[in-house]
């Protein structure tokens, strides 16, 4: 595939298909950070830890969601962590996702979304510890396979307070975007 043929998946969901077994991504939906000829990154957005928010950060006091999950990104650099959030008053400083996601690119963001003193309002987030990443024209070769279905990406998803469903709830939509017609009608006047 040339570069002129290349269409990146950035901002999008990435659905595992109900026979992918890996045990990184079985049942997951990934919100797609980056996707070029050379690669892809992306945020496993249904996987939550046994670590908390205050535990993770190691913080005593006063913490946004402190006992909230820490979310399992993906199986590369587990101890790099990530926030989505939804927080516009950042929206000049941070990198818009998809609509209304937004991942935290400073220290300031970080420390604007968490801490409740400096909480400019009181965004949601997610906090997340590694990612899922691809070399290049690896991702291709699985959606290839059929390994992954892709569907728009969707804010209130990713910040969704009971992540056990969204891999349901994509499935539902997936199977609602590619309804067909059944060919053999017996009676068309019925439609």
């Amino acid at each position: 595939m040339g570069e002129e043929d290349f269409h990146s998946l950035q901002g999008v969901f990435l659905m595992s298909a109900g026979h992918l077994r890996d045990p990184n991504f079985y049942r997951t939906v990934v919100l797609m950070l980056e996707h070029t000829p050379d690669g892809a990154m992306g945020l496993v957005i249904n996987r939550p830890s046994a670590m908390t928010i205050r535990k993770a950060l190691s913080i005593g006091g006063s913490v946004n969601s402190g006992d909230a999950p820490v979310f399992v990104g993906g199986p590369v650099e587990p101890n790099s962590l990530f926030i989505l959030h939804n927080c516009t008053a950042l929206a000049g400083t941070d990198r818009e996702i998809s609509p209304g996601v937004f991942l935290a690119g400073s220290e300031h963001s970080f420390d604007a979304v968490v801490n409740p003193q400096t909480s400019v309002e009181s965004p949601r987030f997610r906090l997340l510890s590694g990612y899922s990443g691809w070399s290049g024209g690896q991702l291709e070769g699985e959606l290839a396979r059929g390994d992954w279905h892709i569907l728009p990406a969707d804010a209130t998803l990713v910040l969704e307070d009971d992540p056990y469903g969204i891999w349901e709830v994509c499935l539902r939509r997936i199977q609602r975007l590619n309804r067909f017609l059944n060919a053999d009608v017996r009676n068309p006047e019925w439609n």
